[in-house]
């Protein structure tokens, strides 16, 4: 059996006009992973990761805690959907930016109702694809990991909604537990499966072995 372990980006910037760049707490999290694996001697024969910026800042903090270059190819198929284009959808009036926090509360009961009418094909978010057409990018990269080869280790940098929808395919879950997988997935988390040609099974889920202890606890988020 090989391995792939699926990180979460680092702390993106959750509130600010331009979400999509690591805080540097974010890429604090994603260097302590590098130094993490470093440590303990994982090497990776393949990665990859989505095409977003935090998801090249991420693996760039970990290659700075790695200490070795990681050549990553980067797939649409691991990117993001549109929070805000989700709620949009379903929620069509302007909303404030979420700065407290019943707002905040907010925010995610309008993202669970989204992504659930999303995924249903009750919606269609502007700028975005189908939930069938997300789902299959995310089904692809699975299957590029399972063409590296039997005993390899893998690492995909990408972000909750598609590792989480990795974990339901694997399971065949129904979509309301992918949706309380995806909002339970913390920064820089790492969940990992076991594969072989045929199948993925999962191993761990949301873990941050890289954060447990007293010094680093603090690094531990959420958005």
């Amino acid at each position: 059996m090989g391995s792939l372990y699926l990180v979460r980006h680092g702390q993106a910037s959750f509130g600010a006009a331009d979400y999509d760049q690591l805080s540097p707490k974010g890429h604090e999290q994603c260097r302590h992973l590098g130094a993490y694996w470093r440590e303990r001697g994982q090497r990776f024969d393949a990665v990859f990761t989505g095409t977003l910026k935090r998801h090249a800042q991420s693996l760039a903090g970990i290659v700075e805690g790695y200490s070795e270059d990681l050549p990553a190819v980067a797939l649409p198929g691991l990117n993001e959907y549109d929070s805000e284009a989700v709620v949009r959808a379903i929620h069509p009036e302007p909303l404030g930016k979420p700065t407290d926090p019943e707002m905040v509360k907010q925010h995610f009961r309008l993202l669970r109702q989204g992504l659930l009418a999303w995924m249903a094909g009750e919606t269609a978010p502007v700028g975005m694809p189908t939930h069938a057409d997300f789902a299959a990018g995310v089904a692809d990269a699975l299957a590029r990991v399972r063409a590296v080869g039997v005993g390899k280790q893998v690492l995909i940098v990408s972000s909750g909604g598609p590792i989480s929808t990795a974990v339901g395919q694997v399971l065949n879950t129904p979509p309301e537990t992918v949706v309380e997988l995806n909002l339970r997935i913390r920064n820089s988390a790492v969940t990992e499966f076991a594969f072989n040609p045929k199948r993925h099974h999962l191993v761990t889920f949301n873990t941050l072995p890289h954060l447990d202890s007293a010094e680093t606890r603090v690094h531990i988020t959420h958005a």
